[in-house]
């Protein structure tokens, strides 16, 4: 039996792509293996977003190359979509699909061996880009990640996607709510909805974000749903308020801000202000006040003068939000922000980001402190590491105990009890064997 491996870079969509053709392997008889066994054939699906994204696909291409000289690589996703003859070049790479081609990947298996360095390049334009392709992960998780959407059609100056992707369309509602019956009756209890733009859902049937997730509400054999992330100015009060009366949406959100300047946010072409975005924040903290919020920020776009910046953080400092997940800028061929003057030096650049990502370091630790002692449920995952078994809180509080094996794909209600120095939280020894997991609103259980 032919062996095949998968490494996957970038976004969750990704993972929810992998797995779905990973799954088109074993329908043709392959065994799946791990990146660093060695494998007939090995696929990596990549990433764009910055340069380091790029990078990481080459040493992903080396690895397969030193675990296995004679196998067949395989290159797909963005960077594979945007740069197809840049990975071509990459010594070892016998196969290069776009992001529609991808999904058809098993038809060129066969003529693999035949491919001279011009006809190992399969890529359409994505002018083309009106099919979509329906993708979950599957089979090694206690959660899956459901795609519910793909493409985008915000210009933003410093970002590739569209042009990675194509324009926004989405599948119909009822699909959907039957691939998520396909997950529950795996056991799978948590599903993550992502996408690259999962606020716009709807363009492409006439329906919209807030009456998906209220029929997904419904699918009996999920406890839980988590958002991912999703552009402030498409994420209503409608949904923040569902979220709170939910009994099965997490208290959870991640919302891009990008810059809290803005000067620069309108230089990046986002569609909101500091403003709008301090208010989505106000509104979540008053009507679910346990939820964690992430949000992403770009660091040293071109133009960001030290004052401009110094004015970001202050608006970070102020933000009752739970995290900060920093990008260094790294300008991208073909966007207009790659033209931009005013660039920013790398050293400041990383000076910059060291600042943020203490002030988010500060942010998730007092989020942390303030549920020490009290019950939250928890789903613990199904893998381990050092004989301890991890989970997540409904509200995305990463939590460990010493592994049992009871606890391995269950959700439990337990008290957390100290934070360690990796910042994870760790729970209650005694964990009860009963448990509760509709929660609407956070309010102290005792035992």
């Amino acid at each position: 039996m032919k062996k095949v491996a998968f490494n996957t870079l970038g976004c969750k969509l990704n993972f929810a792509e992998t797995s779905t053709i990973s799954r088109s392997f074993t329908a043709k008889g392959f065994e799946q293996v791990d990146f660093n066994d060695v494998a007939d054939i090995y696929v990596i699906n990549t990433c764009s977003v910055t340069q380091k994204a790029d990078k990481k696909s080459q040493q992903a291409v080396n690895k397969a190359r030193k675990n296995n000289p004679n196998a067949k690589i395989i290159v797909v996703g963005c960077y594979a979509q945007l740069q197809p003859g840049k990975v071509a070049d990459i010594p070892g790479v016998d196969l290069v699909l776009g992001s529609h081609e991808k999904f058809r990947i098993t038809e060129f298996l066969h003529p693999l061996n035949e491919h001279s360095h011009k006809e190992k390049i399969f890529a359409c334009g994505l002018e083309e880009s009106e099919k979509y392709y329906p993708s979950y992960s599957f089979g090694d998780r206690t959660r899956s990640f459901l795609k519910i959407q793909d493409g985008c059609d915000y210009p933003c100056s410093y970002c590739t996607i569209p042009k990675a992707r194509g324009k926004s369309r989405n599948p119909d509602i009822e699909s959907i709510i039957r691939q998520a019956e396909t997950i529950g009756n795996s056991g799978v209890k948590e599903i993550i909805l992502t996408g690259v733009n999962i606020g716009d859902f709807g363009k492409s049937t006439g329906e919209n974000f807030f009456d998906l997730i209220k029929k997904l509400e419904k699918v009996n054999n999920i406890d839980r749903f988590r958002i991912s992330s999703i552009e402030p100015n498409l994420l209503s009060k409608e949904i923040i308020e569902f979220v709170a009366s939910s009994e099965k949406f997490m208290p959870h959100f991640h919302i891009p801000l990008q810059s809290g300047s803005d000067e620069i946010l309108a230089k990046m072409r986002r569609r909101y202000n500091t403003e709008l975005f301090k208010n989505k924040i106000k509104t979540i903290n008053e009507v679910l006040p346990h939820a964690f919020i992430g949000v992403d920020l770009i660091v040293g776009f071109p133009g960001e003068k030290e004052a401009l910046f110094r004015s970001t953080y202050r608006f970070l400092e102020s933000l009752d939000v739970s995290y900060y997940h920093v990008f260094s800028f790294s300008a991208r061929p073909d966007t207009s922000a790659e033209k931009m003057g005013g660039k920013i030096p790398g050293n400041i650049i990383h000076e910059r980001s060291k600042q943020i990502q203490k002030l988010a370091e500060y942010k998730k630790l007092n989020f942390y402190k303030r549920f020490l002692g009290t019950h939250r449920d928890v789903l613990f995952e199904k893998v381990t590491k050092n004989n301890k078994i991890y989970g997540f809180t409904d509200n995305y509080i990463k939590v460990e105990t010493n592994y049992k094996k009871n606890l391995s794909g269950e959700i439990k209600n337990i008290k957390l009890v100290n934070i360690n120095p990796s910042n994870n939280v760790n729970i209650k020894k005694n964990i009860p064997s009963n448990h509760t997991h509709k929660i609407k609103n956070f309010k102290k259980i005792s035992q």
